[in-house]
């Protein structure tokens, strides 16, 4: 669909993290005047903030609820996201749009590569790491840098947070790859997080493609449905292990399609593609154990995914806990007691009352070392040689950490401490 270019004279950008500081430069960059605002740097919620403003563009951290969103919302302010305004700065470059509970960051990186394979200009983007409006046209390049090109196709892993605020957003090709229980602390609900998620495909247009899981059910819009499952054909076995790398490829092979990338290109980029840091990625091996720095697993399905990955016989001892987010932990306790796969759990921060109450529940003996050093050490210490110490914590970072790669590259550093 075409795009609408409208830009206010005035902008408020609330939330100064990654995505809202290049969502202020890009507006900036295009002669809006943009209000910068965040609860760090002073007020967030005085109503005079609006005043004469036409749009407020909100950073995916920021809730619904929050005063000033309100408000505007109230005076009638269009919000929007982030992932909104990059869309639309960006036109007519087209878009493929990955969300998804749990494979959001495989799977975009994994497109990348098929992309690249075909040697088609592509910008990986999102919440991959990448803020959507710091793939800029107009932004001045470094020296010898090349500017995102015209022909260029943006691919985008989107949260359930950016997707909130999505207004005309309607990306070419749109993925979901599956929907599980995760952020309820945010949502409040299931109901209202799956609304969010399929925010993705309610713009889309018929000139438009919704991937979906097989059998799921109806998806707002317009778009051409393709349906994908993990057992789909696919041109070469992917490189990434793991039934549910083999979903991730599936989809990523039909939203490839979709684009009209060569069966040749999507069998290279999986041939070759090794998969994305923090997720099941190995970090050392240390007196002949195995150390696995699965830190992106930030819900329970994704620390269930990683239980399974491994051989039924490897001895796993597991790091759990972080952040709150309104997740029941018994299903995931379940699975440790019935199949056996912990040799030892270790509980870590402000989840740890209510992670060992669940374990406690099904019957599963954990030790509580509090912080991520002293549950490496305390591992370190019990492990023998073919174990693997596994951080999947099924829990967000914020407790003790700025998010889950600050964490993931703790986990590493102490490894390489013990390794000497």
């Amino acid at each position: 669909m075409s795009r609408p270019g409208w830009l206010p004279a005035v902008a408020v950008v609330l939330g100064m993290a990654r995505s809202g500081l290049a969502a202020a430069e890009a507006l900036e960059r295009r002669g809006v005047a943009v209000r910068r605002v965040d609860a760090k740097l002073g007020p967030d919620d005085d109503p005079v903030l609006l005043d004469g403003a036409r749009l407020l563009v909100k950073s995916p951290g920021v809730p619904g609820e929050q005063a000033l969103v309100v408000e505007a919302r109230r005076r009638g302010i269009p919000v929007w996201s982030e992932v909104e305004l990059g869309w639309r700065i960006l036109a007519p470059r087209p878009f493929v749009a990955v969300t998804g509970t749990n494979g959001k960051t495989t799977t975009t990186e994994l497109l990348g590569a098929i992309f690249r394979a075909a040697g088609r200009p592509v910008e990986v983007a999102g919440n991959v790491g990448r803020a959507v409006t710091s793939v800029d046209p107009e932004a001045p390049l470094a020296a010898g840098a090349a500017g995102v090109a015209a022909d260029a196709w943006i691919v985008c892993e989107t949260s359930s947070f950016q997707l909130e605020d999505v207004v005309a957003f309607a990306p070419r090709v749109a993925v979901l790859l599956n929907l599980e229980p995760d952020h309820l602390d945010r949502h409040g609900t299931l109901a209202a997080y799956r609304e969010a998620k399929l925010r993705i495909f309610a713009a889309q247009g018929p000139g438009d493609t919704a991937v979906v899981p097989r059998g799921f059910g109806p998806v707002p819009g317009q778009g051409r449905r393709v349906e994908f499952r993990f057992d789909d054909p696919l041109p070469v076995e992917p490189l990434i292990p793991g039934a549910h790398n083999r979903e991730n490829a599936a989809a990523a092979t039909a939203a490839a399609q979709a684009a009209g990338i060569p069966g040749e290109a999507i069998a290279e980029g999986l041939r070759t593609f090794a998969g994305v840091a923090h997720r099941r990625e190995p970090v050392g091996e240390v007196g002949g154990v195995r150390y696995v720095n699965d830190s992106k697993a930030t819900n329970t399905a994704a620390a269930r995914r990683a239980l399974v990955a491994f051989a039924p016989a490897t001895p796993l001892l597991v790091i759990l806990g972080g952040s709150l987010k309104g997740e029941s932990f018994d299903q995931l306790a379940g699975e440790l007691h019935a199949g056996g796969r912990a040799r030892a759990v270790y509980l870590i921060g402000q989840a740890a009352d209510e992670l060992a109450a669940a374990l406690a529940r099904a019957g599963v003996a954990a030790e509580r070392p509090g912080t991520l050093a002293a549950a490496v050490a305390a591992a370190h210490a019990a492990a023998r040689p073919g174990d693997v110490v596994l951080l999947s914590p099924a829990c967000a970072s914020y407790d003790q950490f700025d998010n889950f790669e600050q964490r993931g590259e703790e986990f590493r550093r102490l490894v390489s401490k013990l390794a000497g």
